[in-house]
């Protein structure tokens, strides 16, 4: 049984977002982030060439050189960084944008002497002396480069602040159990030991793979064949309260074993049918749970019955659909969510709907 809950936990985790959570510096071996630069870059000469004096065909040849030129250092800057990078993940924060910048100017350098090399005739063409050339250039590149340099190291702390926070909601959220739950579990225990002592020991197992999972890292995803596994421990704990006053109707044949979800995902929905659904019945009834797949993601419904409209429990309904929606829009955005209905007859059917494969989408 330890086996099998220490598998529920030890899943794998997701190092690819820790590793963005430590990179202060974009990944410039990327097209997007090529296409950024010289998009940039191209803005930049156009500036340039607008504020610059002459007629439009004088402006036009200027366009040419300047981008010419920034293209050149901006492609090799980021050639440079992209062949940097794992050195750059490994180094503090501070040294990987001090290397940044140094080799930025090193590369501005090294394209502004070889336009100077190339140039027959480098004053009539930059109207400047090369001494001023160069200064220029490597001015107008640090500045540039700093503030660049600059408003990434702000834009990857506003990150990790915003990611730490939404992982600190996220992680309230898992971690809410209701405390009528655990004093009714610990109650039906106490009640079995003397007994029934072999059902109680099974239910203070199902209890601890409950709790080990509710402290599951929230980086790590299990497979819904884990996820169901852990419905039937906690439908075998209140089962041994609520005796046959709960029925349980499965239809999960069509369900991917090994779709990825976040622990704890379908367990509060039937804690949710049990409490709100079954025990103020007096005969009981029947949860339903199903699924099936299809082109969008997979399908998951929880069906159960309702009490009368005015029983108070119904207004708590929204809780557990709240924390799990918010928890499934944290992990997976968009493309998962949580919808819930009055059924025709009387009952509260819960859709939760999943993408294939369980893939991050923040």
């Amino acid at each position: 049984m330890m086996t099998k809950e220490r598998s529920i936990t030890e899943q794998t985790s997701m190092p690819e977002n820790l590793r963005d959570e430590c990179r202060v510096l974009p990944d410039f071996c990327s097209m997007r982030m090529v296409f950024v630069l010289v998009l940039l870059g191209e803005i930049l000469a156009i500036l340039l060439a607008l504020t610059g004096e002459g007629g439009m065909g004088e402006r036009l040849d200027r366009l040419a050189l300047d981008s010419l030129f920034i293209q050149w250092v901006m492609l090799g800057s980021a050639a440079g960084l992209c062949a940097l990078r794992r050195v750059l993940e490994r180094i503090p924060e501070a040294w990987a944008m001090a290397l940044a910048w140094g080799w930025t100017l090193l590369v501005t350098l090294a394209v502004s002497g070889a336009a100077l090399w190339l140039s027959p005739d480098p004053e009539g063409d930059f109207g400047l002396r090369p001494l001023h050339f160069l200064l220029r250039n490597l001015l107008f590149a640090g500045i540039i480069s700093a503030l660049a340099l600059r408003h990434l190291y702000v834009r990857h702390h506003w990150r990790r602040r915003v990611e730490s926070e939404a992982r600190a909601h996220l992680q309230a959220l898992q971690a809410r159990i209701r405390p009528h739950f655990l004093f009714n579990c610990m109650n039906t225990i106490a009640s079995l030991i003397p007994i029934r002592p072999q059902e109680a020991e099974q239910a203070v197992e199902d209890l601890s793979a409950l709790f080990r999972a509710s402290l599951a890292d929230l980086d790590r995803r299990i497979t819904l064949r884990q996820e169901l596994d852990l419905c039937r421990q906690y439908l075998r704990i209140e089962a041994l309260r609520l005796g046959p006053r709960l029925r349980m109707e499965w239809d999960t044949d069509d369900l991917p074993d090994d779709l990825l979800l976040p622990p704890l995902t379908l367990q509060p929905l039937l804690e949710n049918a049990v409490y709100h659904g079954i025990e103020p019945l007096p005969e009981g009834g029947v949860i339903e749970l199903s699924g099936r797949t299809t082109p969008e993601g997979v399908e998951i419904r929880i069906r159960n019955p309702l009490p009368a409209a005015g029983d108070p429990r119904h207004e708590g309904n929204r809780l557990a659909l709240e924390n799990v929606r918010e928890r499934l829009a944290a992990c997976f955005g968009p493309r998962a969510g949580v919808s819930a209905e009055q059924t025709a007859d009387g009952g509260f059917r819960v859709v939760v709907t999943l993408p294939h494969g369980g893939e991050d989408d923040r």
